[in-house]
């Protein structure tokens, strides 16, 4: 028979058997704190609480506490709580990214906002009014495709901001980019697609995913004006046309139209990653392809870059003929958006607090994007400078390698992407760094700037 406690402290099962007696009870109270259930610092019930939930003389329970105390593993004091010792058992598993990844002081690592920027009153007021206004059944189970109230909203912005033609029928709402990737890559296996191409240079991470899903992945060159549409020869692929990661240039209007022009003649999808296509400083935002041939290219955008990453919101506006099979994919995994999530961020968007937002956000990136730039040295050659939230420094090609920079980088604290994993085939290719400057808090940017600086300075000579 096993015990646990509920009226005092924490919530946690004990594997106590009371024929055991005194000494059994300590051994599952040692177990409970090494294996990290009972957390370091954290309260537990009073001697006297915990005998009456377990049916046990509140003397057994002081005698345990008191032996568990000298052995370090609870802390008591006169008049408080006791709690669990911060230098007690430690926890069974240590993260693994502490292990394997020294910590750093300073980071350029592209693909996050400056999360110290998250529109905190905003948000909190939204909730607010959500929370006034939302019907009881509003935060019911959704439907598959997400939150209508999201879903129309969603609509309305990419029409105004993006140029996507969409309704909410045709919007599904996922748990940010990575799982749309899946959700789409699964949906196009299951109706007897086999292979996917990517653009090289791509984003290692939504290849994998689309491995991971069942699908061939197959590489397309880029050059200069993006895409080499004339070499597709798959049934699906997915670009990044408004700021091609990693490289930075956006599809040339030629491609634009030849690649609309492929997907409608020969039956082929495309998917448009949108990842930071809020973020252009030089001009005015280029257009979603997708507005080109609605029904051959599904358009995917996320809140990861004007928002924060840790929300998971991001959207597929899909082709109508993918809605149903997308629908059976989200039915099958059993996966919904949290809806309150969902209802917040559609009052932050008809508010018109997140294009507030999206606009000083993209005042103070182009700000930094420029201090970068003037602290590069010139012989190097930034790329990709016009948008988003990192910039491409292509290094000489007589060196420094990409392993040279970065170990010069962690000698300064400092971490930093390399643009090596991002080519779809080990081999020589072209060498660069891939730094956010979006990544570091405000306060924190001149000194990884500085940072960069010294270690750039140390491989350049």
């Amino acid at each position: 028979m096993a015990g646990s406690w509920t009226s005092v402290g924490p919530d946690v099962h004990l594997d106590w058997d009371p024929r055991t007696g005194r000494q059994g009870l300590a051994d599952a109270l040692r177990d409970a704190v090494r294996t990290g259930r009972l957390a370091h610092g954290s309260v537990v019930p009073s001697t006297r609480a915990l005998a009456a939930d377990l049916g046990i003389a509140r003397g057994t329970v002081t005698r345990v506490y008191t032996d568990l105390a000298a052995e370090g593993y609870l802390r008591t004091r006169q008049g408080a709580p006791t709690t669990v010792a911060a230098h007690g058992g430690p926890p069974a598993s240590p993260p693994r990214a502490a292990a394997s990844e020294p910590a750093t002081r300073w980071s350029l690592r592209p693909g996050s906002p400056d999360l110290s920027a998250f529109p905190r009153t905003d948000w909190l007021a939204a909730t607010r009014r959500v929370l006034h206004r939302a019907p009881s059944s509003a935060f019911g189970y959704t439907e598959e495709r997400g939150a209508r109230p999201l879903r129309e909203a969603l609509a309305r912005y990419l029409a105004r901001s993006r140029g996507v033609l969409a309704d909410p029928e045709r919007i599904v709402v996922c748990g940010g980019y990575s799982h749309a990737m899946f959700v789409l890559a699964t949906a196009l296996r299951e109706r007897g697609e086999r292979d996917l191409a990517f653009e090289n240079p791509s984003l290692w991470i939504h290849r994998d995913i689309a491995a991971a899903a069942g699908l061939t992945v197959v590489a397309v060159p880029v050059d200069a004006d993006g895409i080499r549409v004339s070499e597709l020869d798959t049934p699906a692929v997915v670009v990044t046309p408004a700021h091609q990661y990693p490289l930075g240039m956006t599809l040339a209007p030629g491609r634009r139209s030849a690649l609309a022009r492929w997907a409608t003649t020969t039956g082929g999808l495309v998917v448009e990653d949108d990842y930071d296509g809020e973020f252009r400083f030089d001009r005015e935002p280029v257009g979603a392809l997708q507005a080109l041939a609605p029904e051959r290219i599904a358009y995917a955008g996320t809140a990861s870059k004007t928002l924060a990453p840790g929300l998971r919101l991001g959207w597929l506006v899909l082709p109508r003929a993918l809605v149903d099979p997308v629908r059976a994919v989200l039915t099958a995994q059993g996966w919904r958006a949290p809806v309150m999530e969902q209802l917040v961020l559609a009052e932050l968007i008809d508010s018109g607090a997140y294009d507030r937002h999206v606009r000083r956000r993209r005042t103070a990136y182009r700000t930094r994007r420029d201090r970068l730039l003037a602290a590069l040295p010139r012989a190097l050659s930034p790329q990709g400078i016009s948008a988003g939230l990192q910039v491409l420094l292509t290094l000489p090609e007589a060196g420094p390698a990409e392993r040279d920079v970065l170990a010069a980088a962690r000698r300064h604290s400092l971490t930093l992407e390399t643009l090596g994993p991002h080519w779809h085939t080990p081999g020589p290719h072209r060498q660069g760094l891939v730094l956010g400057y979006a990544t570091p808090a405000e306060h924190a940017f001149s000194g990884a700037v500085e940072a960069l600086s010294r270690t750039l300075a140390d491989v350049l000579g």
